[in-house]
């Protein structure tokens, strides 16, 4: 194991205040070593290529069911598939979870957005030779140097969130993965006021102020779990707010400068300086909407919104957010394997092959190491076998049930005990207190009140006397005849 991994692994999980390694080495070592030489003179191909904002999952779900149909391992119509993901060298990529707001129904909320997260165990389980979901900036590296796509989950639109759930299910999202959410998808929810400074009930009933009480609590929480607080479909109100508030970088995920096209979804100067001070990153947006003024654009207009990024705040916190499959593209960018385009326009400009390197993805992946050292949460930690959790349903798994018995086996060493009181079943963000078949080391529930809507996850919690504290979290769906 090269030197310098070595000791960013040791700092995280001894959790000191050791700087991490310069990002720029980390990822060099971690890129194939016969990728680097044959790309030599491609700093395209060469570079670790990051994409901030991916929506091709709600491409990849049945309309009607929400269940997975479309496998991106084969041939597809859509900007994004696994060949071409290939083609176009994009190493890794952030894939939204994404839901506008079922407005006053927040199972419907919940349901839609792990109706998506399991789209993406899906392709997974599916293309498991290059496709694989990595939730830690080391996972990203190693699935890199594995030559597979690293598949980064995330929430478009926390609407699932309200003041019943918000922190439980935020953990039980962090289980699955998810490095990164936006509080808002355009409309004002719980959590936060909306671009679109209204909420979604039919009267469209404006909203006041930024981030709300509840807001506060989950950024909090995010910062202490290591997870990115999106502030791309934000109203500047709540950007603002998330700025006093958060203690560690943030990220517009998909966004433009607001400076070249006045969009609401764009950022001011202001904002773009308040980032960059907060060592945040702004992934710049290919939608023409809001790159121009015609509601057209190319490849140049992308690289001006770069450009002027990179001129007012500096290159170290521009990066690439497409919003592939979740909206138009420039007229020259058809789709993922035209990213090179990007690359090229940047060479053409005068761009340096290291300012470039940060660009196509350094500039996130160390945007993504910074929010894990801020955070109380190692994630590095909790691989030991004192104790193990094995649930029934397996990841995916359909039920026939609206109310089904939910449980799972706990497993002690021989050097630990199981402690009775510490088991909790959570579901959909909601506590339960477990019934424990201590002769059978059995944890589990039977629900009572039937669960709405087809998509939930549940997470089995359990504790040694020691303190030493496990979960496993499973998204399941629910089919009755």
């Amino acid at each position: 194991m090269p030197i310098t991994i070595f000791w960013f692994i040791i700092s995280l999980l001894l959790n000191t205040s050791n700087p991490v390694p310069e990002i720029e080495k980390l990822v060099d070592t971690f890129k194939p070593a016969e990728q680097q030489e044959q790309n030599q003179d491609n700093i395209h191909f060469a570079s670790t290529v990051v994409d901030g904002h991916i929506d091709t999952m709600m491409n990849v779900i049945n309309q009607e069911t929400w269940l997975p149909e479309v496998n991106i391992g084969e041939d597809t119509s859509l900007h994004i598939d696994i060949e071409k993901l290939q083609k176009g060298g994009l190493d890794a990529g952030f894939f939204a979870a994404y839901t506008t707001d079922y407005y006053g129904n927040t199972p419907r909320n919940i349901s839609r957005t792990l109706a998506l997260l399991h789209a993406l165990y899906w392709t997974e389980e599916n293309n498991t030779e290059n496709f694989k979901i990595a939730s830690t900036s080391l996972d990203v590296l190693n699935t890199v140097r594995e030559g597979k796509t690293a598949a980064i989950p995330s929430i478009e639109g926390g609407y699932s969130f309200d003041e019943t759930n918000a922190i439980g299910l935020l953990h039980q999202y962090y289980d699955l993965g998810v490095k990164a959410v936006g509080f808002n998808w355009n409309y004002s929810n719980a959590l936060s006021e909306g671009a679109n400074e209204v909420y979604n009930d039919p009267a469209k009933t404006p909203s006041h102020g930024g981030l709300t009480e509840l807001g506060e609590q989950a950024a909090a929480e995010m910062n202490k779990l290591g997870m990115i607080i999106d502030v791309s479909h934000m109203a500047e109100s709540a950007f603002w707010d998330v700025i006093e508030t958060t203690e560690a970088p943030i990220m517009a995920t998909h966004s433009g400068v607001k400076s070249l096209h006045d969009h609401q979804r764009n950022l001011s100067d202001e904002q773009l300086k308040a980032l960059a001070e907060n060592g945040g990153v702004v992934g710049i947006v290919f939608y023409p909407e809001f790159l121009t003024g015609t509601g057209q654009a190319n490849v140049k207009d992308v690289v001006d919104h770069i450009d002027y990024a990179v001129n007012l705040i500096g290159v170290d916190h521009v990066a690439l957010g497409s919003d592939f499959d979740g909206s138009g593209m420039p007229a020259d960018i058809k789709d993922v394997t035209d990213l090179p385009k990007i690359t090229n326009e940047l060479i053409d400009r005068g761009y340096s092959n290291e300012d470039i390197e940060k660009i196509l993805g350094k500039n996130t992946l160390r945007l993504l190491m910074d929010v894990e050292q801020a955070a109380e949460v190692n994630p590095y930690s909790g691989t030991g076998n004192e104790l193990v959790i094995q649930p029934e349903l397996e990841m995916g798994e359909k039920v026939d049930s609206k109310t089904p018995s939910l449980s799972a086996a706990i497993k002690a060493d021989s050097d630990s005990e199981i402690d009775p009181d510490s088991l909790r079943i959570i579901v959909d963000g909601i506590s339960y207190n477990a019934q424990y078949d201590s002769e059978k080391s059995i944890s589990s529930i039977q629900l009572k009140e039937p669960l709405q809507e087809k998509f939930h996850v549940v997470t089995f919690e359990a504790a040694t006397e020691k303190g030493v504290i496990k979960r496993e979290t499973r998204i399941f769906y629910i089919e009755t005849r």
